[in-house]
C-alpha cells in the first residue's frame, strides 16, 4: 500500500482546516454552500468498504461530528452528507449545509453555477466555529 497523498482536485477547491483522528477536515472554496469534506488519509481508497471496520467506524463518527456541528453552526434546514467520487476517486465525504432559497435549493450543488470565493474574514469565522462545535 503507498503513502495518502491528497488528490489534486481536493487540493485546488478546498482548503485545510485541520486533521480528525482519521479524515482531513477540508472546506470547500465556494462561498455559496457551508461546505466540508472528509478525507481519510489512507492510501489507494475509493470506497468505503475498502476501508478497515474501524476506519469505517472512525469515518461515520467523524462525519457525524461535522454535520452535527455545521447544523449547530448554521441552522441549516438541511445537512446533505454523500460520497460519490464519479470524478474524484479518492473516497471524500461532503458535508453540506442547505437552506430554502439558497443557490440551487432544492437541486444538487455539484455542477451548478460558478463558484463563488469567501470573503477571508467570513471564511475564518466559519472555520473557527466549525472547530469550536467540532471541540465543545
Amino acid at each position: 500500500m503507498g503513502k495518502f497523498e491528497l488528490d489534486s482536485r481536493l487540493e485546488r477547491d478546498s482548503i485545510l482546516v485541520g486533521n480528525l483522528g482519521l479524515c482531513q477536515l477540508r472546506l470547500m472554496t465556494d462561498a455559496r454552500w457551508p461546505w466540508f469534506v472528509l478525507i481519510p488519509q489512507r492510501a489507494d481508497v475509493s470506497e468505503v468498504f475498502e476501508l478497515t471496520p474501524l476506519d469505517q467506524t472512525m469515518l461515520t463518527f467523524e462525519t457525524n461530528q461535522v454535520a452535527s456541528a455545521l447544523k449547530a453552526v448554521t441552522g441549516a434546514e438541511k445537512i446533505n452528507v454523500g460520497a460519490l467520487g464519479n470524478i474524484v476517486r479518492q473516497l471524500h465525504v461532503h458535508v453540506l449545509a442547505r437552506f430554502e432559497g439558497d443557490a440551487n435549493w432544492p437541486g444538487p450543488v455539484w455542477g451548478f453555477g460558478k463558484a463563488e470565493a469567501y470573503d477571508d474574514d467570513e471564511r475564518n469565522a466559519l472555520i473557527k466555529k466549525i472547530l469550536d462545535a467540532i471541540s465543545s
